[in-house]
């Protein structure tokens, strides 16, 4: 089940959630280091994550699921955020280099049909890095983060779950070694908590984070023209208008 955006950017507005957003942001830019010239697309609530790509990548779009509603992105300036359907993109084949998963793949209600469009919009050589709760962490046991809410995964199940869907995993990494409470003390060692997680304490991780590829030989034969609505881009106190693809 979807979460609210509200509460989600509620979330992220408190002291818990900043920890939580700058650890997750330090390490999906530790594995994607350059988008110079790339079109990057965040999907569930990925917006948190975003704004270090902006000034690098050719393009960058998020897109939120109407069961978890939509908000203005970024603050300022016109909106880079647009309302879809979890299982119905508004782009054309092949035209996003990345794909940014957070906050969907546990929450979304047509797991297989969602995957699929991402793989039908995701380039030949194009990377998706999927961020979900560990099932095994402290973080998928407490509701009052968004990580406690949806269907956690291990390692292992999401691995399957990403060749099942036509994906081939490059790499899996374990983060958020810091535990989800509200003491300062705590919240200050984050960075510290981090380092001792990454020497061998997987176990404990708030969430896993899988990069892969598509997986181009296996679904040709699946591949079928299909009509597809488009969506208009979030604009601050303007009006609807058309608009198209991502490229």
């Amino acid at each position: 089940m979807w979460m609210d955006a509200i509460d989600l950017r509620d979330f992220y507005a408190t002291g818990l959630g900043q920890v939580a957003r700058s650890v997750l942001r330090r390490r999906i830019r530790t594995i994607w280091p350059d988008v110079r010239g790339m079109g990057v697309l965040g999907f569930g609530y990925a917006t948190p994550f975003l704004n270090p790509f902006r000034g690098e990548a050719a393009r960058v779009m998020a897109l939120m699921p109407a069961s978890q509603g939509v908000l203005h992105w970024p603050p300022q300036g016109g909106g880079l955020t647009a309302l879809v359907e979890e299982a119905e993109l508004p782009f054309p084949d092949l035209s996003v280099d990345r794909v940014l998963l957070v906050h969907a793949l546990e929450c979304a209600e047509q797991v297989r049909p969602m995957m699929r469009e991402i793989w039908r919009v995701l380039a030949s050589g194009g990377r998706l890095l999927v961020v979900v709760p560990n099932r095994s962490g402290i973080w998928a046991r407490f509701e009052r983060t968004p990580f406690g809410h949806g269907r956690p995964y291990s390692p292992g199940q999401l691995s399957r779950l990403l060749r099942e869907t036509l994906f081939t995993p490059v790499q899996s990494q374990a983060a958020l070694f810091v535990p989800p409470v509200r003491s300062s003390m705590v919240l200050s060692s984050a960075n510290a908590l981090e380092k001792i997680g990454e020497r061998g304490l997987s176990t404990f991780a708030g969430v896993i984070m899988a990069e892969a590829t598509k997986q181009i030989y296996a679904a040709q034969a699946e591949t079928k023209v299909k009509t597809r609505r488009a969506y208009l881009p979030l604009a601050h106190r303007t009006p609807p208008a058309s608009t198209h693809g991502f490229r």
